[in-house]
């Protein structure tokens, strides 16, 4: 890994998916630094960043996902903090967008376009550059005025789909607007056949599934979205396919939100299973559902941070991870080997760390009601 100014880069994280911001460390082979994110009395967010950050370059690993808010702040903050000690530059790395689908003014409705206010208080904080997976929309890079790179899950999702089908698949769009997704998905699976929803939305969070276009007799329908949240539209979607003659259906979903009612609507649904991504934790009554399935984006998002603390361009980075991926052979695997390519020196140099590095002490901060140490 060649090192900028010398300097391996600095991962910092919060409170919002520590285990992934590990993992990728982890395949950095650097350490996670310390942070202290923890609240006073009254609610309050406070932050301490432990240790020497003057000109480093620093990435900032936290998904603003349930509780948003609590987890939004701790980003600003942790962000700001960094600014104020001299950080050299600053990396927002946001595996799941929050506010993302407040990305326009309904009709006739006055409301703010929330994606856009919090575009901008992340980067008023002295976020530098932007990395993100699978925006609900891609013009919200719009929204910020420092460069954004778009990551995308499709390697992730691509190389499992081709470790455990290898015929009869139809690759399904939920809807209409998720078609440029599906097809873009199906063009690394060459024998896949392309289907859609088509659906309409009486009220807010309720689906009512009209019909299926294209033909999904006897085939394993693979739906493929960014976002599964009170999942009734993939319930309901699932079950259009079933009836009207699916074998299997199965979907595959970058970030799982899950709120309401969302797992006893699929523990009750007639969908084989739901694969999703590791961008946002899973809530421990998620983590008890038999149907879904997490797979790691650690080395997607390890990778990314190495070329851009590299200087390397990311144009080619998911097209590249695509074409590894889809090589991999139809065998199911209990548990998926990296497809990505990273550099062993990424193995060598977190084993040497673990062998010689004690741990870092732990700093109390008087007045907090939980804290979180590396």
């Amino acid at each position: 890994m060649r090192e900028v100014k010398g300097q391996e880069p600095m991962i910092f994280t919060g409170n919002a998916n520590r285990l992934l911001a590990e993992e990728i460390a982890a395949k950095l082979g650097v350490p996670l630094e310390n942070a202290e994110i923890g609240k006073f009395s009254d609610g309050e967010t406070r932050v301490v960043i432990s240790g020497d950050v003057r000109d480093r370059d620093i990435y900032v690993i936290q998904p603003t996902s349930a509780p948003v808010n609590d987890n939004l702040m701790e980003l600003i903050l942790m962000i700001d903090a960094l600014r104020e000690s001299s950080a050299g530059n600053i990396t927002a790395v946001i595996p799941y967008f929050g506010y993302a689908r407040q990305d326009q003014c309904p009709d006739d409705i006055h409301a703010p376009i929330s994606a856009k206010i919090v575009a901008g208080m992340i980067t008023s904080a002295g976020a530098d550059q932007v990395v993100t997976v699978d925006l609900h929309a891609g013009q919200i890079q719009g929204f910020f005025s420092k460069p954004v790179d778009h990551l995308s899950a499709k390697p992730v999702l691509l190389s499992d789909i081709k470790r455990n089908y290898d015929a009869n698949i139809t690759i399904v769009s939920p809807d209409a607007g998720g078609m440029k997704r599906a097809r873009k998905v199906a063009k690394w699976l060459p024998d896949a056949n392309v289907a859609m929803i088509d659906k309409r939305r009486p009220k807010d969070n309720e689906v009512e599934v009209m019909n299926v276009v294209g033909d999904v007799s006897g085939q394993t329908c693979i739906i493929v979205d960014d976002i599964v949240d009170t999942a009734g539209t993939l319930c309901e979607a699932a079950k259009a396919l079933k009836n009207n003659g699916a074998a299997r259906v199965v979907a595959y979903i970058s970030h799982p939100v899950l709120s309401g009612k969302a797992i006893d609507k699929i523990n009750a649904s007639c969908l084989d299973e739901l694969v999703v991504t590791d961008t946002i934790p899973l809530s421990d009554e998620a983590k008890k559902c038999s149907r879904i399935r997490v797979i790691g984006m650690a080395d997607l998002l390890a990778q990314a941070i190495h070329r851009i603390h590299c200087g390397e361009s990311l144009t080619q980075l998911i097209e590249l991870s695509c074409e590894q991926a889809v090589k991999v052979q139809a065998v199911p695997q209990a548990k998926s080997p990296s497809v990505y390519g990273l550099s062993d020196i990424f193995a060598k140099k977190a084993a040497a760390r673990a062998a010689e590095e004690k741990p870092a002490p732990v700093v109390g901060i008087p007045g907090l009601s939980k804290s979180t140490a590396a």
